[in-house]
């Protein structure tokens, strides 16, 4: 649970079959409302796929004093992940291995991006999953209601978290209903297809770059 943007990141990766072998997906996904805030495709599950995601996360974010949590995996408990974590301020926050209830934001975003891309067509090689996760990811941050942030789009939903506390409309629920624990889950949002979700004015963006002072 979070009470606000760059409170707390999850991370975990999961995996694609297609017709020239396994791609692997990794995302960082900050917890207050559901942001995708770094993502990688790679054809390989060595330590820089994962670090390439979070050095993502990091230039869009320059967040301070965020835990970031995992399972154990062997990337993001390796040197080079935890290190890179200490250079930027991050906390490190692990749980057990494959254990989605430590875990479960992300393997409820996991199983989304399963459920409204992957499993929808065969899939040639990496180029082609990298296409189409670029799309599903500014998709979901920017135009997918969710249920939970009272069906707002995920970065809408951080613009008016940032808003003056008196034209606050909502507050998001992190309820046994709203977001399982089971690895895979979907039912936290009820899926909109692109063409119908709302999307009014320019779009907002899960980047929440700052200028250093």
């Amino acid at each position: 649970m979070a009470e606000r943007p760059d409170q707390l990141w999850v991370a975990d990766f999961t995996y694609v079959s297609t017709w020239q072998g396994f791609v692997y997906v990794a995302f960082i996904i900050d917890v207050f409302a559901g942001c995708i805030v770094g993502w990688r495709v790679s054809s390989s599950m060595e330590t820089t796929f994962v670090l390439d995601a979070l050095e993502q996360a990091l230039w869009a974010r320059r967040p301070s004093g965020t835990v970031h949590h995992s399972d154990k995996g062997s990337q993001y408990v390796s040197l080079a992940y935890t290190q890179r974590l200490k250079e930027a301020g991050l906390l490190a926050s692990t749980g057990s291995t494959g254990d989605s209830y430590d875990n479960a934001m992300a393997e409820s975003i996991n199983g989304l991006y399963k459920a409204e891309v992957i499993h929808r067509k065969s899939w040639k090689n990496r180029a082609e999953v990298e296409l189409a996760t670029l799309t599903w990811v500014d998709w979901y941050n920017n135009r997918r209601l969710l249920e939970r942030l009272g069906h707002t789009p995920p970065a809408e939903a951080e613009k008016l978290i940032m808003l003056p506390s008196e034209t606050m409309i909502w507050q998001p629920e992190f309820t046994d209903k709203t977001l399982s624990r089971k690895p895979g889950a979907v039912q936290s949002a009820s899926p909109v297809p692109p063409d119908r979700a709302r999307h009014s004015g320019p779009r907002i963006t899960c980047v929440r770059r700052q200028k250093k002072p």
